[in-house]
């Protein structure tokens, strides 16, 4: 049975979340515009709805988490 919801899997889950969220946001910031240019709100908001479906996703199971 898969074990959900422990201290193991929440970290796991949060780096997996964390790193999503990252990578999102390096993502949605366009090389050719200056960083004053970028639009903070969107980029943040994207990042943190990618972070939100990495938990989701989460919930399925994770490989770094050792089911036994």
């Amino acid at each position: 049975m898969k074990q959900i919801f422990t201290k193991k899997w929440a970290e796991c889950a949060c780096i997996r979340a964390i790193k999503t969220m990252a990578q999102t946001a390096v993502a949605m910031i366009p090389v050719a515009v200056t960083i004053m240019d970028v639009d903070w709100v969107t980029v943040l908001g994207t990042a943190f709805l990618a972070g939100i479906v990495s938990v989701l996703t989460s919930l399925a199971g994770l490989p770094e988490v050792d089911e036994n």
